[in-house]
């Protein structure tokens, strides 16, 4: 009597791969835009409830840079990086819930190795800064930041990731709210998605349907498969 053997396990990858056709990589800022707004996510993404802020979308030369007092300042695009888009999302207060506002941003750099300094600046910056003014009235407090490279912490989806989380306070609102921002990289992009948190609102995933954490996950994955489609050959 013969008996065959089963296979065993796939081997679980140790390295993120992702070769795009070399001639649908962006060398100029026109390519670099024209796919950047076909990466980003708007509400469809996010969710039911989502509609788009207005405006919806970031002006081309829009670049936020955080300045030595920990306060962010609008400041001029760096010459690694051919487009940037963020797209603003929101769910309207209704219910006795407040107006929950989410964010995605896609940044196209020249390199790879652009890509990555950008990955840790960003750590570097919750370090540097875990009190941030994003605007009068707005701030974040107590940041911590995490990175997880690829197979690590559950990154099973790009060469890089991190979240940062802490504490959302705008003037007009009472009390705290949770801050989450995820971000990705994925050859020279890099993906983020933001939510400040709003009274109703949790961040963790909930009966209730008020969890925003599946929400924020998913459009993050979303926008790494739209490079892949847009970047992979084709038949």
């Amino acid at each position: 009597m013969t008996t065959t053997a089963s296979p065993g396990p796939s081997p679980t990858p140790t390295a993120f791969v992702f070769e795009p056709d070399p001639r649908r990589v962006p060398k100029t800022e026109a390519d670099a835009r024209r796919i950047a707004l076909a990466v980003v996510v708007g509400p469809d993404a996010w969710g039911p409830g989502y509609v788009k802020r207005t405006p919806h979308l970031s002006d081309p030369d829009y670049w936020p840079v955080l300045g030595a007092d920990c306060t962010w300042e609008t400041g001029t695009r760096p010459s690694g990086v051919l487009s940037s888009v963020t797209a603003y999302s929101e769910i309207p207060a209704t219910g006795g819930r407040g107006t929950l506002r989410v964010a995605a941003t896609v940044t196209v750099h020249r390199t790879e190795s652009d890509a990555d300094w950008e990955m840790a600046s960003t750590l570097e910056e919750a370090l540097r800064c875990p009190d941030q003014k994003l605007r009068d009235g707005e701030r974040i407090t107590g940041l911590m930041s995490l990175g997880n490279p690829f197979g690590v912490g559950g990154n099973v989806t790009a060469a890089d990731s991190l979240r940062e989380g802490g504490s959302y306070l705008d003037d007009a609102v009472k009390g705290k709210q949770f801050y989450s921002w995820y971000q990705s990289r994925i050859g020279q992009f890099t993906v983020s998605t933001v939510i400040k948190g709003a009274p109703g609102y949790t961040e963790m995933n909930n009966d209730t349907g008020t969890g925003t954490a599946q929400a924020q996950v998913q459009a993050l994955i979303t926008m790494i498969e739209r490079i892949k489609g847009q970047l992979e050959a084709t038949s």
